[in-house]
């Protein structure tokens, strides 16, 4: 019987062919050079290294804020306080260089620390009080939110900004060492697309040839037989988000390097756009679940799309319903593979 159903596959090699299949493997990528193809034919000055250059640079934080989602979506949770956490690193950076004069090492150690504290405690609201992981990071995002608008009394922090209750200006300034972060480059490669291909080959290799990594994934695939296991599981829900708020407050350093300012909002518009990278990288290759490497390949479908959208002077307004389609086809991919 075999060796019939052998004969036959030679004889017919798409016998078992599955357009689904095929989709859920290679969509993600077909999409993206798709895109890319239609954008490079349609707009005389897309395909050119400044303008790729400019995709990059502004995909660089949405990839490491959707890298803070990946990690809290290895254990089968969701981390919504991601773009809270990176406007309060961008804040606290800021604050610390223009109103307390600090250098930029501090400014840049203090809100990465303070990144790793907010997931730490994400993690307690999961474990020990029980709520939901979607519930107790809604309520850090806003719990944040209002701390980075009181924490300046509502206004953004830059430099030479009047302080009424103080009298004057502020005293410090954002420093070059911190900008460069945001909008240095190396050669002519932008600083920030270092530093995102960079994490994102660190946390290829957490993920995927440590056992940590493979731990978060047991976990988050059944957590009871991980537990049978011996495998820790709590631990390893703290390890992931707090590597999940290191990472956003990373993104919240080079949002806040790149706008040299400390915007209270800045990092909430990324949160959707981080959601929708992590989520497309599960069906990349027909990987199945969160991952580096798609990550990144779903925050460049992202960031090539609303590239292309802008230089055709497509409304604003209306970006946010295709980049809701591409969200709504990579998900609809992603779980009804996982019904089958």
């Amino acid at each position: 019987m075999q060796d019939k159903t052998s004969v036959k596959q030679r004889e017919n090699p798409f016998a078992n062919f599955s357009v689904f299949d095929f989709l859920y493997k290679y969509g993600t990528v077909i999409v993206v050079i798709g895109t890319l193809l239609f954008f490079s034919l349609t707009l005389n000055n897309f395909f050119t290294f400044s303008n790729i250059s400019n995709v990059f640079r502004s995909v660089s934080i949405v990839t490491l804020i959707a890298l803070a989602i990946t990690m809290s979506l290895t254990v089968n949770g969701l981390d919504l306080s991601v773009g809270a956490t990176a406007g309060f690193a961008s804040v606290i950076a800021a604050k610390m260089m223009v109103i307390w004069e600090l250098g930029p090492l501090p400014a840049i150690i203090v809100p990465l620390i303070v990144g790793v504290v907010i997931g730490a405690i994400n993690a307690f609201l999961i474990i020990k009080i029980k709520i939901s992981d979607m519930l107790a990071t809604l309520s850090m995002m806003f719990v944040l939110t209002g701390v980075s608008i009181t924490f300046q009394s509502g206004s953004a922090i830059y430099n030479f900004m009047p302080l009424p209750n103080l009298g004057g200006i502020a005293p410090g300034t954002m420093q070059r060492t911190f900008l460069n972060i945001g909008q240095g480059t190396v050669g002519r490669i932008p600083i920030p697309v270092i530093i995102m291909l960079v994490v994102v080959a660190v946390v290829h290799v957490f993920l995927n040839y440590t056992k940590y990594g493979r731990y978060l994934y047991m976990t988050g695939g059944n957590k009871e037989a991980a537990k049978l296991s011996g495998i820790p599981v709590n631990r390893y829900v703290v390890l992931a988000y707090v590597l999940s708020g290191f990472l956003a407050a990373l993104g919240g350093l080079v949002l806040g390097a790149r706008l040299g300012s400390g915007e209270v909002n800045a990092g909430a518009p990324y949160l959707m756009d981080a959601v929708a990278a992590a989520y497309i990288g599960f069906s990349v290759l027909g990987i199945g679940k969160p991952n580096a490497l798609g990550t990144l390949l779903g925050a460049l479908l992202m960031g090539i799309l609303l590239n292309g959208l802008v230089m055709m002077d497509f409304p604003y307004y209306s970006q946010d319903i295709v980049k809701g389609m591409v969200l709504i086809f990579a998900l609809g991919l992603t779980y009804y593979k996982r019904k089958e």
